[in-house]
């Protein structure tokens, strides 16, 4: 599922922040449009999130492919191996945009890289509302840090954490299962916690509001 335009460089843009994989359907795709006269060749391939080299579970095709001006490409994703379903996955599908060489020497040519979320959502879940399981997530302080516990199946992908009015750094996501910490800012140890989530369409979710 492709939604909201997001640019992969100063021209050429992709149809969504993240791609949603419906575990009940064959493949998800992505469009990628270049409004630009010169063309661009697209190259795409899906990376597992710590970025080991294991083999992903899906075939992007076309996988490199000329994207010529003004013109725009649909991508499809199709899943080749197998995941767990009983809980999401998730992967970093990466698109890269290299520039048409020019004829002038000496001209420096740049390919812009971007990666995106690509989350698979097994036939199971397919009704699960990830802002609502959220709020299913417990938070503790111990010390220093924060630690939050994601009992749901989904990856709960955040777009802030505050905590007594400050923001937290390094915030991003929490998968299926797991504890993760998070280090409080210094002189912080309880106060009032405000978290705010991306839902399925890539859109920010309204403050959920909590005491620690």
């Amino acid at each position: 599922m492709a939604l909201t335009s997001y640019s992969a460089d100063a021209t050429v843009t992709i149809g969504g922040t993240r791609v949603l994989y419906d575990g009940a359907r064959k493949e998800a795709s992505l469009s990628v449009h270049n409004p630009d006269k010169s063309p661009y060749l697209i190259q795409s391939v899906v990376n597992n999130l710590d970025n080991n080299t294991q083999k992903t579970p899906f075939v992007i095709t076309p996988p490199l492919y000329r994207l010529n001006g003004g013109k725009e490409n649909l991508m499809r994703i199709i899943m080749s191996g197998s995941l767990p379903q009983n809980k999401e996955s998730m992967f970093w599908l990466r698109v890269k945009a290299i520039p048409s060489a020019p004829r002038e020497k000496n001209t420096l040519q740049i390919a812009v890289a971007t990666s995106i979320k690509l989350i698979y959502r097994p036939e199971v879940l397919k009704d699960i509302n990830v802002e609502r399981e959220s709020t299913k997530l417990t938070w503790r302080v111990a010390g220093n840090k924060l630690e939050i516990t994601n009992p749901t199946p989904c990856f709960i992908n955040f777009n802030e954490i505050i905590v007594a009015g400050k923001k937290l750094a390094n915030v991003s996501y929490i998968a299926p299962g797991i504890t993760t910490t998070v280090v409080l800012p210094a002189g912080i140890s309880s106060g009032k916690l405000q978290y705010s989530v991306i839902n399925d369409f890539g859109a920010v979710t309204s403050l959920h509001s909590l005491s620690i």
